[in-house]
């Protein structure tokens, strides 16, 4: 892992513990780098609940509850279908703050508004009686491999930046 990555995982586990959260994990095209990312660090037992590896649509709406009715009008590789990844990711584990990623990284795939390098992000945490959630789009340059790299150092990096000002 790049060094960048392990920081990033040993500080957002720093705060997930803080806070006394756990994490949950939601991913597509990450195919489950961003859990190994986060169970790379020691110790990620005490802020790391479970990851979810949901590639294909049927298991986005078994596992956690994305809408047939999302999958259909936005598509895999959205906002909306990211944000409903992590939030049921929350509803199916003991977390308290989950990321999804869903996203094309290549080489094929890439439909009219949606490059190669396109990745939805969703965020989403306990507050209240309620889950919150955020989503946000980024296109990755490079091949595969660099396009799921990044998106597991962004999707660390954002979680940090929806945590710290908790």
């Amino acid at each position: 892992m790049s060094d960048t990555r392990t920081i990033a995982a040993q500080r957002l586990g720093n705060l997930l513990s803080g806070h006394e959260w756990m994490l949950a994990c939601a991913e597509s095209c990450t195919g489950g780098l961003l859990s190994a990312a986060v169970t790379d660090v020691a110790g990620s037992s005490q802020w790391f609940d479970r990851g979810f590896v949901t590639y294909s649509n049927t298991a986005k709406m078994e596992q956690l509850r994305v809408g047939a009715d999302t999958l259909e009008r936005f598509g895999a590789v959205s906002e909306e279908t990211a944000m409903e990844m992590a939030g049921g990711a929350l509803a199916a584990s003991h977390a308290d703050f989950a990321v999804a990623t869903t996203g094309i990284a290549g080489p094929g795939g890439a439909v009219p508004g949606k490059p190669v390098g396109m990745v939805c992000f969703g965020f989403a945490w306990r507050s209240g009686p309620g889950i919150t959630t955020r989503a946000v789009t980024k296109v990755f340059e490079g091949d595969r491999a660099q396009v799921r790299a990044a998106a597991v150092e962004f999707a660390l990096n954002s979680a940090i930046e929806f945590i710290e000002p908790r």
